[in-house]
């Protein structure tokens, strides 16, 4: 294969040196996910080993196959948001097993090769207003920062209000709220590979305290006999459930939605809106595979933003990326001794950032900011990304019908919400 002729360099104004060395800077900057996300799928019944593999695979997969079809420096991993959704909606609060999770994963994967591969993707996204898709970013940054907080003890269940601070003498607290300090400093400095020496130090703080330990500790191949138990176990047995296909159908509208976004944003910092076609059909199928692989769905990552700005132009920089994700996996037994307490700075710098969308929304308009913010605050509340989003969908067409601006809306629009409206009246009602 003539890489000049397949990759376009020069007329993209790169090399391959640079491809290759953005590539790496990229992998540096979303590696801390292998151990983020695993521990999330672990929550959800997933051996921690076998997330480890699942999201490593995932990720391989994702960007070989977006850097191949779309020829551009996106990253495709496991998202933020949606693991969330996956672990803590879909199996904790919605009673489905892992298993049948995944089910949903490929479910979603499907509708999104369907939009992604027709000219539904332009309907949808012309037909979502952009108060709806900023609250949904915001609400999930909220949660996520909830999640932070909960697995670090700082925030803890209370018998009289909810919620409670938790015992802030606690050494793995303190330490949590130092590697927080760490964290945000390392990022406003711009250090490479910021979140993951974060993950690294705070580790090694926590390790010192007696969190883990370093015995027993090798370079090896992982055991991929735990895997192959998660590896393709798809079940269907709730397929006879309409709420199966209800709540599949609303993990498709989040997954989507985010990632037309980020796909847009990265397209425009490329100034190759052109792009953004054949990167959400390779997301899509990313996507789809996702569920094969064990694993919640992969997005297109916030953090490519970094290889962009490092100079990556092609898909070479995506391909390097997912070949340092494949080499991860000698790696494992080092991954696995990083205490779970070590990724809640992460999760919590992540989710403040997503708040940062809240300038986009028009608040001095409230049938456009009243549904967005009723997403914002009661995704977190109920712990279910799908029911907060589904709340702000009823209430946006609604609220402009009652108030004479029922021709703003999008005929797909109300669709949506009609599907919304089934949800829930399935799910309470019968």
């Amino acid at each position: 294969m003539n890489m000049e002729r397949f990759f376009k360099f020069n007329q993209y104004d790169t090399t391959i040196t640079k491809e290759i060395s953005v590539g790496l800077i990229s992998y540096i900057t979303v590696a801390y996910i292998i151990i983020v996300n695993a521990t999330i799928l672990a929550e959800a019944g997933i051996p921690m080993e076998a997330g480890i593999i699942a999201t490593i695979l995932a990720s391989f997969f994702g960007c070989l196959v977006l850097g191949l079809w779309s020829n551009t420096p996106l990253l495709l991993i496991p998202g933020m948001g949606l693991n969330a959704m996956f672990t803590y909606t879909i199996v904790q609060s919605g009673g489905f097993t892992w298993q049948e999770a995944l089910a949903m994963v490929f479910v979603s994967g499907l509708i999104f090769v369907v939009i992604a591969f027709t000219p539904m993707a332009k309907i949808i996204t012309s037909s979502i207003p952009n108060s709806l898709k900023e609250a949904i970013t915001i609400g999930i940054g909220i949660l996520l920062i909830l999640i932070g907080f909960e697995n670090a003890g700082i925030i803890t269940k209370s018998e009289h209000t909810l919620l409670a601070i938790g015992d802030l003498s606690s050494p793995t607290v303190l330490i949590t709220f130092v590697g927080l300090i760490i964290t945000i400093l390392l990022f406003v400095n711009n250090i490479p590979g910021n979140l993951l020496l974060s993950i690294i130090i705070t580790s090694m703080l926590l390790i010192w305290l007696g969190g883990s330990t370093f015995e027993g500790v090798s370079l090896s191949m992982p055991d991929f006999h735990e895997y192959l138990t998660v590896f393709g176990q798809i079940s269907w047995s709730q397929a006879g459930n309409i709420i199966f296909w209800l709540t599949s159908i609303s993990f498709a509208m989040v997954i989507v939605f985010e990632n037309i976004g980020l796909i847009h944003g990265h397209s425009n910092m490329l100034s190759r809106p052109e792009s953004s076609k054949k990167s959400l059909q390779a997301t899509s199928i990313s996507v789809l595979s996702s569920g094969i692989f064990g694993t919640s769905p992969t997005v297109a990552s916030v953090e490519a933003a970094a290889g962009i700005t490092a100079g990556g132009r092609t898909g070479l920089t995506s391909i390097v990326t997912g070949f340092m994700f494949l080499i991860s996996l000698l790696f494992i037994p080092v991954i696995k001794i990083v205490p779970a307490s070590a990724v809640s700075p992460i999760l919590i710098l992540i989710g403040m950032l997503m708040l940062q969308n809240i300038v986009h929304i028009r608040v001095d308009d409230l049938t456009e900011s009243f549904p967005a913010l009723l997403i914002i605050v009661l995704i977190p509340l109920t712990y279910s990304i799908a029911d907060g989003m589904a709340i702000g969908f009823i209430l946006y067409p609604l609220i402009k019908l009652l108030t004479g601006k029922g021709k703003e809306i999008h005929p797909a629009l109300y669709m949506i919400a009609v599907l919304f409206i089934s949800n829930f009246v399935i799910q309470y009602v019968f």
